[in-house]
């Protein structure tokens, strides 16, 4: 069962692609494909850009960069076969009036240099030497590497802030500023959320995390998650208004997740910021997969994105 459940997540994290790509289908809203994004930080890609349903030239929307762009909207061109739903989350919670209107931006992962791209630079850098050189030794699979390139975290943060959100203020409608852009991801994605929103605090409200991977790698490492730990411990005083939302099951991958995120959760507690602003939920049963973030993604969309009673 344990070599079933490696090999699960050896293939999840590998962000399997084809060859060519099909370009998804939305069931709510519209979605625009900018094809050969040209980068001077990370290998050029495509973003997908999803509209909510009345998009309008005429009001302004809030944005949401998530990455592993190429799972969010249509099971049908993804490698496993699942999506999070995010046009049909999206689009019900808009329409009902609970949130703001947003739009989102999925980002596309760099494929094997998924772990190279998402691993908090800093926090590896940070590692002794020895440390790292063992870390590059490690293997997704016989004869392919974990990390594929050297990690390179903090090329693709200045990606997304100084490429990718210019763009997107610069040719749809929307609210320009930190207070209206969020960042969200799971996994890997989980990871590189919460570091972009430390490294960049003045350029996001918020950042989504679910089902982070705190082990960083395939199996608990002590030394990996205490320099997670020890890195958030020191730069989280950086954050003054932000919200930040975790949260973890149980199954698949995620059982390795609950006593890690609640350690995660005491460095918040201990240095007091604000229960208002951050959210750590457990969910008995999920498990590591996107239908299960589809599932509650509802949760954390709403506590980023929850709409003015008073404008109701």
């Amino acid at each position: 069962m344990f070599k079933k459940l490696i090999c699960l997540t050896l293939m999840l994290f590998s962000g399997v692609t084809f060859a060519n790509v099909i370009i998804p289908e939305v069931s709510e809203g519209q979605l625009d494909v900018k094809k050969n994004f040209s980068s001077k930080y990370v290998k050029s890609r495509f973003l997908n850009i999803w509209l909510p349903p009345g998009y309008s030239k005429t009001r302004k929307y809030d944005v949401l960069y998530m990455h592993d762009g190429r799972m969010l909207f249509d099971a049908k061109t993804t490698w496993n076969k699942q999506e999070w739903q995010v046009d049909e989350v999206a689009a019900k919670l808009i329409q009902s009036g609970k949130v703001k209107p947003f739009i989102v931006v999925g980002i596309p992962n760099a494929v094997e240099n998924r772990h190279s791209e998402y691993f908090p630079q800093k926090v590896f850098e940070s590692l002794a030497k020895q440390k790292q050189a063992n870390l590059y030794e490690l293997e997704r699979y016989p004869g392919q590497k974990l990390f594929y390139s050297k990690v390179y975290s903090d090329n693709y943060a200045r990606f997304v802030v100084e490429e990718v959100i210019p763009f997107i203020e610069n040719n749809y409608s929307v609210n320009k500023g930190f207070e209206h852009r969020y960042i969200a991801g799971s996994s890997m994605g989980g990871l590189i959320s919460w570091y972009t929103l430390l490294q960049y605090p003045n350029e996001f409200a918020g950042a989504i995390c679910m089902s982070t991977h705190w082990p960083g790698i395939f199996t608990y490492d002590k030394q990996v998650f205490t320099a997670f730990k020890q890195y958030i411990s020191d730069n989280i005083g950086k954050l003054t208004t932000q919200k930040i939302y975790f949260d973890y099951g149980d199954g698949t991958l995620d059982s390795m997740y609950p006593d890690l995120q609640k350690q995660i959760d005491n460095v918040f507690m201990q240095h007091g910021y604000p229960t208002s602003l951050w959210q750590s939920q457990y969910f008995p049963g999920a498990t590591h997969a996107e239908v299960d973030w589809a599932k509650r993604l509802q949760i954390p969309l709403e506590f980023m994105f929850r709409a003015n009673t008073q404008a109701l």
